[in-house]
C-alpha cells in the first residue's frame, strides 16, 4: 500500500455532513486487533443529517443509551447492532451535541483478506466479502464494544493514501432501506463508487 495519513478532526468537525459522506470514498478504513491487519477501501456510504433527519437514530433529539454518541465528539466510531444480528459501522462528524453520522456500506478490500475470509466464514474471497454494512463491519472485526473508539487511534481508523475517485466516477442516489423516513427517504445522501463491485444495492439504477 501507498504511504497513508491518518484523517484528524479537521476533516470529521465539519458541519457538512453530506460532504463528509461524499470525500469518505476512496479513503481507507484500518483496523488492528490482537495483530491481525486488516483494511479496505472505501467506496459505499450514507450520511445522516441527525435531527432533522428521520431517517437518523437521532431525529428529533432523541438521546438514548445507544445514540448517546452521536452526540459526542467528531471523528469517533459508533458501531450498532441491526436486527440483532449485524453490527453497522459509523463514523460520528460535526461537533459535540450534533448528532451527524455516517454509515459506511461498502469497502474494497485491501489488506488482511485471509483473516476476513476467517471472520466471516467464506472460504474464498468474492464480492459479497465486505459488500454491505453487515458484512463491512463482520470483515473488518468491528463490534458494537468499538463505539466510541477514536477514529485516528491504534486500533481502529481511517486515512488518505493520496486516491481520489474522479467525479464522474461517483454515484448519488437516496439511501437504502430507510422508507420510514417518509420524505426524507429520498434525500440523495448515498455514495458510491460507479461499477465497483463492493457496492452493495441496485448500482445500475442509482447513477
Amino acid at each position: 500500500m501507498a504511504e497513508i495519513k491518518k484523517l484528524d478532526y479537521s476533516f470529521y468537525g465539519r458541519k457538512d455532513v453530506v460532504k463528509i459522506a461524499r470525500e469518505l470514498l476512496g479513503k481507507v478504513v484500518v483496523t488492528e486487533f490482537n495483530g491481525q491487519r486488516t483494511s479496505g477501501r472505501i467506496v459505499e456510504t450514507e450520511a445522516y443529517n441527525g435531527a432533522v433527519d428521520r431517517a437518523s437514530h437521532a431525529f428529533g433529539g432523541r438521546r438514548t443509551r445507544r445514540t448517546e454518541i452521536m452526540f459526542g465528539d467528531a471523528g469517533t466510531a459508533y458501531v450498532y447492532l441491526c436486527y440483532g444480528i449485524h453490527h453497522l459501522f459509523n463514523v460520528v462528524t460535526n461537533e459535540k451535541d450534533i448528532p451527524h453520522a455516517i454509515l459506511i456500506r461498502g469497502v474494497e478490500p485491501l489488506e488482511g483478506i485471509p483473516v476476513m475470509l476467517q471472520r466471516t466464514g467464506k472460504k474464498r474471497p468474492d464480492n459479497t466479502l465486505t459488500r454491505g454494512p453487515g458484512n463491512v463491519s463482520k470483515a473488518l472485526g468491528l463490534l458494537t464494544v468499538h463505539t466510541g473508539s477514536s477514529l485516528s487511534g491504534e486500533q481502529v481508523f481511517i486515512a488518505d493514501d493520496g486516491y481520489r475517485p474522479r467525479k464522474a466516477e461517483i454515484g448519488v442516489s437516496p439511501r437504502i432501506g430507510v422508507d420510514y423516513a417518509g420524505p426524507d427517504a429520498e434525500l440523495p445522501y448515498r455514495f458510491f463508487v460507479k461499477g465497483n463491485e463492493y457496492v452493495s444495492g441496485p448500482r445500475a439504477k442509482a447513477d
